[in-house]
């Protein structure tokens, strides 16, 4: 059945504005999936990496300008698991910002780390926002054991952070700066180099596979600091699989080879000057897009402020043949890469081309966090049971639940909910929640 679902779709022939990066454009070898292998003597291993493994991580580290990249095949989760596993070496408090990917909140339980979100700040009321240097300042003098900052950038609407200023920040208050850069990896390949590292990120865990031509799962974490290279394939074989792909890892090296000898630097800066004509087009028609300093190869247009709303995103791009990467009900997202052809952006414009935004921004509120009633370790390991979600005002959350895409949760593991958490999840369209077991009708004290 998944094999002829994907025919089906396929067959379709819409624009692919999504992820994977290569677009299924041809660009990979046909014989690759006949490479798939297992640790051999000419093979190397992924954790004791010393032969064509470890020469191609030394090649990534040279692209990325890292003291270390090391190569995951179990997708970015696995780079985020071990970014954290490194950091709880320094202690169990770090800082989050709040619209991080729900595969960090599972690391914070697994690593029991003890989290404190910050709210990320907006211009308008309909994208995520940044955390703020002063917010992040703030935040530390009220927690100076805290040993890291955790923030996502760029977020899944193409918001960039202040990582300049932030990892300024966190050397004052000898903390580590640590990056989801999942949609982020093609920056450090732009007109501009945009990458978290070469900004002051201490490490970044980067999905290849989303925005380079890296089959699905491929990934790295880059580290910046000598100290975590020594432990990071220690780290790194406590959490991922013992039979690691080696096609995935075969797709990174031919990615490598793309961007060092074939010009793949050069094409994904002259995507910018595409990419902006679709976003100047945008801003023509009153289409209101995120602020700031943004992925240059990300288009992120409101459409529920040009009539363009909840399902009817969808249809509308739909029948014009393309397929967005992701549409929330107010906006949609797109992700261009090189491999992308020219039908593909003709589509879009002539899509752009017949909205038409009234530019009335909506206010943007700093919502109150949540109550927080145990640690998302605890809550994770406790008694539990699902309830749909109009049952669970009151309880305490026992998962983080979300929708994915953009994985982001609205509602972490240890939360109490209340009215304002039960409308948001309500609206996500999420249908049910797993809670922590009530005894004699009083909530367990975690």
């Amino acid at each position: 059945m998944i094999y002829k679902g994907l025919l089906k779709h396929q067959q379709k022939d819409l624009s692919p504005f999504h992820t994977p990066g290569h677009k299924n454009s041809g660009f990979m070898p046909d014989d690759l999936i006949r490479l798939d292998y297992t640790e051999l003597p000419d093979t190397d291993a992924l954790y004791e990496a010393e032969g064509i493994i470890y020469q191609t991580e030394l090649k990534l580290s040279e692209l990325f300008g890292t003291k270390r990249t090391i190569i995951s095949s179990g997708g970015c989760t696995l780079a985020i698991q071990t970014m954290l596993g490194l950091a709880r070496r320094r202690g169990k408090k770090i800082l989050f910002a709040r619209n991080i990917h729900r595969s960090a909140v599972n690391a914070c339980a697994l690593l029991d780390i003890d989290p404190v979100w910050i709210m990320p700040r907006s211009d308008s009321g309909f994208f995520t926002g940044r955390i703020t240097p002063d917010d992040a300042r703030a935040t530390f003098e009220r927690n100076r054991d805290a040993i890291a900052l955790y923030i996502t950038s760029p977020d899944y609407y193409g918001e960039i952070s202040d990582i300049p200023a932030l990892s300024r920040i966190c050397r004052e208050y000898n903390a580590v700066l640590l990056v989801d850069n999942a949609h982020g990896s093609h920056l450090a390949f732009g007109s501009e180099n945009l990458h978290p590292i070469s900004l002051g990120a201490d490490m970044s865990a980067c999905s290849l596979h989303k925005t380079l031509p890296v089959l699905t799962g491929g990934a790295v974490l880059n580290i910046a600091d000598e100290i975590s290279t020594l432990q990071a394939k220690q780290v790194m074989a406590v959490f991922g699989s013992t039979s690691p792909s080696y096609p995935i890892m075969a797709s990174i090296d031919i990615c490598c080879d793309y961007l060092i000898n074939k010009n793949g630097k050069m094409a994904y800066s002259e995507l910018e000057k595409r990419v902006s004509v679709i976003k100047r087009l945008a801003e023509e028609r009153g289409l209101i897009m995120p602020g700031g300093l943004c992925d240059p190869l990300r288009i992120c247009i409101n459409t529920s402020q040009a009539g363009l709303a909840s399902e009817n995103q969808i249809i509308y791009f739909h029948k014009h043949k393309i397929e967005p990467e992701f549409c929330d009900g107010e906006n949609a997202v797109f992700i261009c890469t090189p491999f992308n052809t020219e039908l593909d952006f003709q589509r879009l414009e002539k899509a752009v081309s017949g909205l038409n935004g009234n530019l009335e921004d909506k206010a943007s509120v700093i919502e109150k966090l949540p109550q927080v009633l145990c640690s998302p370790r605890e809550a994770v390991l406790s008694e539990s049971e699902r309830l749909s979600v109009k049952e669970s005002l009151g309880r305490i959350a026992a998962e983080s639940a979300c929708p994915c895409p953009p994985g982001v949760p609205v509602v972490m593991p240890g939360e109490l909910i209340d009215e304002n958490l039960l409308k948001k999840m309500i609206c996500s369209g999420i249908r049910d929640i797993i809670c922590i077991k009530q005894k004699n009708s009083v909530l367990y004290n975690c």
